[in-house]
């Protein structure tokens, strides 16, 4: 599956009519999930029922299309299956009960109550809310798929307008290129990443460069007067400015793993628990800025499209272990030198890189001794490329 988005543009009143549907697919949504609270021992499969009877009873109901209120039920009953996939595999911590929702900002489509034009640059919905047609915009081009692989439409909305995300049934597959080059990433605050080669990419902290703004446009929103014109256009300026700082950490991440796959035939990275680690009120702004878990999701999302090897590995001891003699070295977070007995020293982070490369290759099926990782760098001389890719064949079978 891949995803297009678009931007729709409309008129005024096309994006009211937009608004009404989003608020309807989030009532059929609440609905359904109140009917599971009232009922416990109702089969989830009996609540898509729930979806005909809400447009008998309810008549503004039934204009929103038959399929985009079965998207809409589906929202909560994959709530309430997460629910219980959590309390059975004994998951700590809170376990995800099913909540109403206050703010939606999107509504789905299945394959009917909408259309592309025939040169497939506008979209228009068919539904009874007849919204009418939108005009596409976005660089990516529709003509490469025909119209019944496109299983879901999505229409989003968000500070800087309406947008139309396009889910494709077709398998994106690139041709791998062997590099003959193994990597372990440590992923940090001072570095966004130092790899096992010791290179470093610089951690561009883009909410804190734009905290300054950001307090500025608060600070906007709370002297107008509750309910007024002006507090909604300084909402919106202030969601527009939030919305730039997400869109520049995800382009970062995309283009950051991207360029670590590419290069590289095995990247073994650590499995952070991040929702435990920003428990800590010191650092979970710049831990939240890092956004070290949408990096790992492209990582594991390219090595699958180029062919290549990525592993997660358990980040326990790794900064504290001795890459060369794998004695102990307890060391405070503030200390950023990994100084070992046996003659190491090195920046704290490239060692963790190190341990985690070796943790990596030795989960594949490849034994690996990182006395001095001379013989690390003696497998690049090799078939390195054939070596990962026949290790985790026989490590999945």
């Amino acid at each position: 599956m891949i995803v297009l988005e678009f931007k729709l543009k409309g008129k005024a009143h096309q994006y009211r009519i937009i608004d009404e549907m989003i608020r309807t697919a989030q009532f059929v949504r609440n609905k359904t999930l109140k009917y599971w609270t009232e009922n416990q021992g109702v089969k989830l499969v009996n609540l898509y029922k729930q979806c005909a009877i809400m447009a008998k009873e309810f008549e503004w109901a039934s204009k929103l299309n038959s399929m985009a209120r079965q998207a809409s039920a589906e929202r909560a009953i994959f709530a309430i299956q997460r629910f219980f996939a959590n309390c059975k595999a004994k998951k700590p911590g809170k376990k995800g009960y099913p909540q109403f929702k206050k703010y939606t900002r999107s509504v789905e489509y299945k394959t009917s109550g909408w259309s592309l034009s025939t040169d497939k640059k506008c979209l228009t919905f068919k539904d009874g809310f007849a919204a009418g047609k939108f005009k596409l915009i976005g660089s990516r081009d529709l003509h490469f798929y025909a119209p019944d692989e496109i299983k879901r439409i999505r229409i989003v909305r968000r500070a800087d307008g309406y947008y139309a995300q396009f889910c494709i049934n077709v398998e994106r597959k690139e041709e791998p290129v062997p590099t003959g080059k193994v990597i372990g990433i440590d992923v940090g605050l001072n570095h966004f990443y130092t790899d096992s080669d010791g290179e470093t990419v610089a951690n561009p902290r883009y909410l804190r460069k734009s905290e300054k703004a950001l307090k500025r446009l608060q600070k906007r929103v709370s002297r107008k007067k509750k309910g007024s014109g002006n507090r909604k256009k300084a909402i919106n300026k202030l969601g527009r400015k939030h919305l730039k700082v997400s869109r520049q950490r995800k382009d970062f991440a995309i283009k950051t793993a991207l360029c670590a796959v590419k290069s590289s035939d095995f990247v073994a990275y650590e499995e952070l628990e991040v929702r435990n680690m920003v428990k800590n009120h010191k650092l979970a702004k710049s831990i939240s800025d890092a956004a070290w878990d949408q990096f790992a999701q492209w990582l594991e999302y390219f090595g699958k499209i180029y062919g290549k090897t990525v592993v997660a590995v358990a980040p326990q001891y790794t900064s504290q272990d001795c890459s060369n003699c794998g004695n102990l070295v307890k060391k405070t977070l503030s200390t950023r030198t990994h100084i070992c007995g046996c003659g190491v020293i090195l920046d704290r982070d490239h060692n963790a890189s190190l341990n985690i490369l070796a943790k990596g290759l030795k989960q594949v099926g490849i034994n690996s001794n990182t006395a001095g990782h001379a013989e690390i760098n003696a497998w690049e001389q090799t078939d390195l490329y054939s070596l990962v890719a026949t290790s985790t064949s026989k490590s999945t079978d």
